[in-house]
């Protein structure tokens, strides 16, 4: 296989939010894998596992949403504040388990700072009030001397956090609330006007960041047919504050009773790796589709009006999820092969690739549930083969996304490249979804570059995962290479891989 790698065909800057990360209090994502509290015998550092926190101020996601998912539409932020916290039941997907709430509102953005993410918050629309999201907002960012900001510095933080992002609703046609497109834009309509601006300038555009429930991206008919329905009833006289919109894809995996994480066969793999690819297209639909909605919306009619013109794309939960997962327990926990890691590395690639669409993207989920990047057990923390894939693509956060066409569609290696903020930097992501067979590719450019380093993630046996007895059997690793310079490199490429290629334009 050929592949041409030009700098110059340029398709939009990477926003580096598209390598973010979701954790909800599902299973044990946060309670025992991220939060063990300060009494635990797990080391831990005011209360967070240390091996977890440690893992990811290395990866450092730049944004992080909380606290769900269907967990916020059950979620009282007032439960998870102060010195004394309410105890509730938990049984967001078959948690079923006391929820102490001893990681909450503070607990999270401290968790933000320390790591340098941007906060997401998603608030609760469907057995919440206004009220309730109002106060939560202004907890978070007032910086005058109100009741709120004051109950803030009592609770250890007198500056205001500045959260940005504020999803209202989740998934508002299912869980959170069963709703049609007329009824969740009556309520978005509502929640999104409260929202308080945090400015003190009439004119200043505020920093606050609505962010609306999008469609089942799971659902051909419905997701096109409630984005049509959405954005109609938007067009309609004047529009509520909107900024984003939040469309949910999981790769199912779920028509095999055979399949399992560990256990799959050659059709299974090729079931699985097609399935994440899907997400492309329907990237593509929902953009053609916002903005043929937001063609219908009326020339302003006053020259105080502007007329609303853009809405990001947005995707808050995308990765795996194998059908033993539903009766896991603890809830939704499932192992990581190379499998999950080849799709992962290919859905970070079509993400960057359409980043002239997208904007913001949420691994599901971080820790301990689905397509995690660590796992507990006890005292001990395992990183999976979605954790190197994550860290060996750190470097196209904030590079350009490079048009690069394949010649071979018939090829099983797939290819991405993007240009650094230096302009001499090339990041050149090759991934063999051949479950059995090594592949050789030529890359080819049309100027001389310099092969600076390659690092390869693959296993021994495409069923293998790390486990708490033998955590790094599946782990990333450098591959010697002679720098040399040329218009044309040929690779060879194992079986079941992730790579990354260095090269500096010369």
């Amino acid at each position: 296989m050929s592949v041409f790698i030009d700098p110059n065909r340029r398709i939009g800057r990477i926003d580096p939010k598209l390598h973010g990360q979701f954790i909800e209090f599902l299973g044990e994502c946060i309670d025992g894998g991220l939060w063990v509290g300060e009494d635990s015998p797990i080391e831990n550092e005011h209360g967070y596992r240390k091996a977890t926190l440690d893992a990811l101020r290395a990866l450092r996601p730049p944004l992080i949403r909380w606290p769900g998912g269907c967990y916020a539409d059950t979620y009282h932020w007032r439960d998870g504040v102060g010195p004394d916290r309410a105890t509730t039941f938990n049984e967001n997907f078959a948690t079923y388990e006391l929820d102490p709430h001893d990681f909450g509102t503070d607990e999270f953005l401290r968790l933000c700072e320390m790591l340098g993410a941007e906060p997401w918050i998603n608030v609760n629309m469907l057995s919440g009030s206004i009220a309730e999201m109002k106060e939560w907002m202004e907890y978070c960012n007032r910086e005058q001397g109100t009741d709120l900001a004051r109950e803030r510095a009592a609770n250890g933080h007198p500056a205001p956090y500045g959260v940005r992002y504020w999803g209202l609703g989740n998934e508002v046609w299912a869980g959170g609330g069963t709703m049609t497109p007329q009824t969740y834009m009556d309520e978005y309509r509502r929640y999104a006007s409260a929202m308080p601006s945090f400015t003190t300038d009439l004119f200043t555009p505020t920093p606050m960041v609505a962010i609306a429930s999008g469609p089942d991206g799971n659902k051909p008919r419905e997701r096109v047919k409630w984005t049509e329905d959405f954005f109609r009833l938007l067009a309609e006289y004047r529009q509520p504050k909107i900024d984003g919109y939040d469309l949910h894809f999981y790769n199912w995996n779920i028509d095999d009773d055979r399949d399992t994480p560990t256990e799959f066969d050659e059709a299974g793999w090729n079931r699985v790796v097609e399935g994440c690819l899907e997400l492309e297209d329907i990237l593509r639909e929902q953009w053609t589709l916002m903005n043929e909605g937001l063609a219908l919306i009326n020339e302003p009619e006053g020259p105080l009006d502007s007329k609303l013109d853009h809405v990001d794309l947005i995707v808050g939960e995308w990765g795996n999820w194998h059908k033993t997962a539903f009766l896991a327990r603890p809830a939704l926990r499932q192992q990581v092969t190379m499998r999950d890691a080849v799709t992962t590395a290919l859905t970070l690639d079509l993400l960057q690739r359409n980043c002239d669409k997208v904007t913001m993207a949420c691994n599901a989920q971080t820790i301990n549930v689905l397509n995690s990047l660590i796992l507990t057990e006890g005292e001990r923390t395992v990183l999976t083969p979605n954790y190197d894939v994550f860290m060996m693509y750190r470097g196209h956060r904030g590079a350009t996304a490079l048009d690069v066409p394949r010649r071979d569609t018939e090829s099983p290696v797939y290819v991405f490249a993007s240009l650094g903020e230096d302009g001499r930097t090339l990041l050149v992501d090759l991934t063999n979804a051949a479950m059995y067979d090594a592949a050789d590719i030529d890359l080819k450019f049309p100027v001389d570059v310099r092969l600076e380093s390659m690092t390869t993630l693959a296993a021994g046996d495409p069923h293998e995962c790390n486990t708490a007895d033998d955590p790094d059997l599946v782990r990333a690793a450098g591959i010697p290479v002679g720098g040399d310079v040329a218009q044309s490199h040929a690779v060879t490429l194992p079986a079941a891989s992730v790579s990354t290629l260095r090269f500096t334009v010369v």
